[in-house]
């Protein structure tokens, strides 16, 4: 499971992929390839393509060659159906994807019905696994009740006394990451002094920003993509307010800061281990780069939480480096 994506697609692959075949076996990959989460489908395309390239190269599966046949959803869930149906129409025996959990959720039914074995690498909604609708549903990555009760207990732990602010953009992967939190935030004895939701894909939430400022939020836990976070972030520091931001893994994005500039230093999110530097992956992301692609890791078990950006400087005899 803490392997980088190009590996486990490529363990996977050559698992499930183990019966008599006669032609040319088709490999699915699904997720957003256009619209705002684009970068991540292209991660996880990417790393598709390279496990496919290796698995031909030491003699395919029975000794037939994988193809690969690429999905768009746009993480959109009647596009994901779609997608779904054209890659189950194709005879794809695997398909890797989708992204998002609101992807994945309605294309598995549709894989499950055709047989096809779906992989997904980042859908954390627990109602992916939890209702499959066949055997044929797994993920490789954690879930919304893993992460969010790590990110419920930091807010307990690290911000006592706070006062508390919990928005979603109503994905089925923000949703549920924020219920997550908030429920565990809420059995420890705390209150958000607001819950609000937001409509991902605008681009003005001064709305939002004044509710927070008139509840006097110091954290703000958020559920939900790094562009919206990252403009939430810059216009609650256009607008004065200096509240904390909290997410989840679809914060970690190099992209984030390019949004939010140096207000979104100190910004915290949970994230997993960072997989290139496991000595299992040395050889993939050698081989990633050289094609001139900086691979980034995706969702796995969540970790405790980071934070983005410079940390603040300490006096140079009491300084220590992290490992």
């Amino acid at each position: 499971m803490k392997r980088h994506l190009a590996t486990i697609a490529g363990a996977s692959l050559a698992l499930v992929l183990s019966t008599p075949a006669f032609a040319d076996i088709t490999v699915g990959v699904a997720g957003p390839m256009t619209g705002e989460n684009a970068v991540f489908g292209q991660q996880i395309r990417n790393g598709v393509e390279q496990a496919v390239e290796d698995i031909n190269a030491a003699g395919g599966v029975n000794g037939e060659k994988l193809v690969v046949k690429v999905g768009d959803d746009a993480c959109d869930p009647k596009q994901a159906v779609n997608v779904a149906n054209q890659i189950a129409g194709d005879g794809a025996k695997v398909v890797i994807g989708h992204y998002c959990s609101g992807s994945s959720i309605p294309a598995s039914a549709v894989y499950a019905e055709e047989g096809v074995i779906q992989i997904s690498p980042a859908s954390t909604n627990p109602a992916y696994t939890d209702k499959r609708p066949g055997p044929t549903t797994y993920r490789v990555c954690g879930r919304d009740d893993q992460q969010g009760g790590i990110a419920g207990k930091a807010i307990l732990e690290k911000y006592k006394g706070k006062k508390v602010a919990v928005v979603d953009d109503r994905s089925s992967y923000g949703k549920g990451l924020a219920d997550e939190t908030r429920k565990v935030y809420e059995a420890g004895g705390g209150k958000p002094v607001l819950v609000e939701s937001i409509a991902a894909g605008e681009k003005d939430y001064s709305a939002l920003v004044s509710k927070l400022k008139q509840a006097g939020a110091e954290v703000v836990y958020f559920g939900g993509y790094y562009q919206q976070a990252g403009l939430i972030v810059r216009q609650m520091r256009d607008q004065g307010v200096n509240a904390i931001l909290m997410g989840g893994d679809a914060l970690q994005s190099s992209e984030f800061l390019g949004i939010t500039g140096k207000g979104g230093e100190g910004t915290m999110f949970t994230f997993p281990p960072d997989q290139r530097k496991l000595s299992e992956a040395a050889e993939v992301v050698k081989k990633l780069k050289a094609k001139k692609f900086e691979p980034e890791g995706l969702r796995s078990i969540p970790t405790p939480l980071s934070r983005s950006g410079p940390r603040p400087r300490t006096p140079r005899s009491r300084r220590k480096r992290k490992p």
